[in-house]
């Protein structure tokens, strides 16, 4: 797959692929869901994924921590509310200036 650039040159009315880091994802309920991670951040020595629904990308993001075992990255939820709580903020912090950025 070749990498793709926007600029003030290309052409939208051609198709073409972007490379994307898609996972399966199941909610509760055993519903697998294909995301899309769009975002990447860190904090405290910790990386954090958003990941949206391919499939509707209009829904909220959903945060994971990554997490390497034998040079392997696995998605993994966050239970715990302080850090859950954390995240958050950062995510919403980064979200707005992203926001600001493109007003």
């Amino acid at each position: 797959m070749s990498e793709h650039k926007h600029d003030e040159n290309c052409n939208h009315d051609h198709d073409h692929e972007h490379e994307e880091h898609v996972f399966l994802v199941s909610d509760e309920e055993g519903n697998e869901r294909e995301m899309v991670m769009v975002f990447t951040f860190e904090s405290e020595n910790q990386v954090y994924a958003v990941l949206l629904d391919r499939n509707d990308p209009e829904a909220d993001g959903v945060i994971f921590r990554i997490e390497e075992e034998n040079e392997e990255a696995f998605l993994v939820g966050i239970e715990d509310d302080e850090e859950w709580n954390r995240v958050t903020k950062i995510y919403e912090e980064i979200a707005n200036q992203e926001n600001e950025a493109q007003s």
